[in-house]
């Protein structure tokens, strides 16, 4: 891993919040999506979790750690004033 320059992320002994942002994706993705479907194979998971993401989890579901949009908002605002 050191030899390709890639710093571990890893939270210290006692601050867990780290990886708080993904532990939160992925529990948001597991109950709203993968525990309601059953996938035939794995090209259908992946094309039904891209769905999910990209056709719902940032276009139309809000998100409270950024005011309460969603993210498409967000980066369609940024790119106005860019």
């Amino acid at each position: 891993v050191q030899k390709q320059g890639i710093k571990q992320s890893f939270s210290q002994k006692g601050w867990p919040y780290d990886n708080a942002c993904i532990e939160s994706f992925h529990a948001i993705l597991k109950k709203e999506e993968v525990y309601h479907t059953q996938y035939t194979d794995y090209l259908a998971a992946k094309l039904a979790i891209f769905q999910f993401i990209e056709g719902w989890y940032n276009r139309k579901r809000i998100h409270s750690s950024i005011g309460y949009q969603t993210p498409q908002a967000i980066e369609d605002q940024i790119r106005r004033t860019a």
